[in-house]
């Protein structure tokens, strides 16, 4: 097992090598095999949780806003599969009755609104989203990555976050939480340091409506109800993409 790995953590593929992977033009994706239910709705997704496990988020999520669209982003081939079949079972469960002719067309069906894609995010991130197309951005008990010629594996860096600034919309969020204190504050300063994002703490957030989202970043992945059973801590860092007028 590799020294940057936590135990019992499936390793992650080398993020610069270059996978077996198409990727797409933002503008010409098809989003219809992904959401079938909201074909013709003009609709692309507005969360994306990069790295997405084994999809604990995803499915948090999908019920709370059954209107927005949910996008995992996963590089390990068995674990998208996963997560996939996942979403297919619960679709097929959760499936409502078909309404009688003279009634009104339902709602879509839980968890129609979510889907996953095998990706390499810290390369082509804004080959899926459109500029300033998201509202939130996840980032979820990712790889420490704890030596220190590994650090520039890691998915928050300067580089990449002027990506993350592009596909955020002004007033979007991004949410970082990690049980590993050396973690946290490399993602902390990091995204401190960038012109383009200013920190937002917990109670804001809880504030703007927004604790069920916080609520699901501390409990509902595999990770993180893992560090609960070990009793370990969590920190959580969030930030807000701001506007800044062009002169």
């Amino acid at each position: 097992m590799s020294s940057n790995q936590r135990p019992g953590r499936p390793p992650n593929p080398a993020p610069f090598s270059d996978h077996a992977l198409s990727y797409p033009a933002p503008d010409q994706f098809d989003w219809s095999a992904h959401y079938p239910a909201f074909v013709g709705s003009g609709k692309t997704p507005e969360y994306a949780d990069i790295g997405c496990g084994f999809g604990g988020l995803l499915v948090a999520l999908a019920p709370l806003f059954p209107d927005k669209l949910v996008l995992g982003m996963e590089i390990r081939v068995q674990v998208t599969q996963y997560v996939r079949d996942r979403i297919i079972a619960l679709r097929a469960t959760s499936a409502p009755e078909q309404p009688a002719p003279e009634q009104p067309a339902p709602a879509p069906a839980p968890y129609q609104n979510v889907s996953v894609v095998r990706a390499n995010s810290m390369k082509f991130t804004p080959n899926y989203f459109p500029k300033a197309s998201l509202s939130a951005l996840f980032f979820l008990f990712p790889d420490p990555h704890f030596k220190a010629r590994k650090h520039k594996a890691r998915i928050i860096s300067p580089t990449l976050l002027a990506e993350y600034a592009y596909v955020l919309r002004p007033g979007g969020i991004v949410y970082t939480i990690t049980d590993v204190r050396d973690l946290h504050d490399w993602m902390n300063s990091h995204l401190a340091a960038f012109p383009l994002f200013e920190p937002v703490s917990e109670d804001d957030l809880r504030a703007e409506g927004k604790g069920p989202i916080v609520d699901a970043v501390y409990s509902s992945t595999e990770e993180g109800k893992k560090v609960e059973r070990n009793s370990g801590h969590k920190w959580l860092a969030c930030f807000r993409r701001i506007d800044v007028p062009r002169v």
